[in-house]
């Protein structure tokens, strides 16, 4: 079942989702060569406590960390340890957040000091595919409007788009119906209504888009062992359009805005 969320709802996922917001902006500052994934993990951990919530990956089926973080090939859910960054790398960081029962859900992909071109070029567009995603978001279009405009991006550049793994409503749960492909065509799936509340997170891959998951049943990686980036924002859908939870802005993110 999809909800629609009421005016006092909103206001409580984007609390959450501003502290997941703040939350990634520390640990960003935190990624450089020589930093271990569980040093990222307790900065993370500690800013979402001191902030009054609670991490919302903790316990998820057995989830035993704040973060996921995702190490070149690694796709999604790497679960931080002793693990060092190097120089070169880059780290997907996944980051949830509870505020009383409402969920904050965002990710962003981080070059670990100086990269080289072919992995920033994949970081550059599968960002401006997310932002593609949230401008195809609007009341009155479908689902799949949104996979359609991620893939499409993907699609220029060649890179393979992963379908094992999706976006998915946010709310009192950290996902919610509907799931979210990033994949067309477009104009199937659910309507989209003002007051839904969705994550968009394409995930790209340089090589293929096929994945496996690791013996630690949480891992996902690329089975060419290619490079991965991930990207996700929680947006709430209003009457005109997209909007980005947790970033205090009531601006709409419209197609027009978008150069993808």
């Amino acid at each position: 079942m999809i909800t629609i969320r009421s005016q006092e709802e909103l206001r409580k996922l984007e609390e959450a989702s501003r502290i997941v917001l703040e939350t990634l902006d520390l640990v960003e500052k935190a990624v450089v060569p020589g930093v271990t994934t569980d040093e990222l993990d307790r900065i993370a951990e500690a800013e979402i406590r001191r902030q009054g919530a609670r991490p919302a990956f903790v316990g998820y089926r057995g989830y035993p960390k704040t973060l996921c973080t995702s190490i070149n090939d690694e796709v999604v859910h790497g679960i931080p340890g002793k693990r060092t960054l190097r120089e070169g790398d880059i780290v997907g960081v996944d980051c949830g957040a509870v505020v009383g029962g409402y969920y904050g859900d965002a990710a962003r992909t981080l070059p670990v000091g100086r990269i080289d071109p072919e992995r920033a070029k994949l970081l550059r567009v599968t960002r401006e595919a997310l932002m593609a995603g949230i401008a195809a978001a609007r009341p009155g279009g479908h689902v799949s409007d949104i996979g359609d405009a991620v893939e499409r991006v993907a699609l220029v550049h060649g890179y393979g788009v992963v379908r094992d793994f999706v976006g998915h409503g946010v709310g009192t749960a950290l996902h919610e119906e509907p799931q979210i492909p990033n994949y067309g065509p477009a104009g199937k799936g659910s309507v989209l209504r003002a007051g839904m509340v969705l994550a968009i997170e394409p995930m790209f891959n340089l090589g293929r888009a096929e994945v496996s998951v690791d013996k630690d049943g949480w891992t996902v990686r690329t089975r060419d062992k290619s490079v991965s980036a991930h990207f996700e924002h929680t947006i709430a859908l209003e009457p005109q359009g997209a909007v980005i939870m947790g970033t205090g802005a009531a601006a709409v993110v419209r197609a027009s805005a978008v150069n993808a």
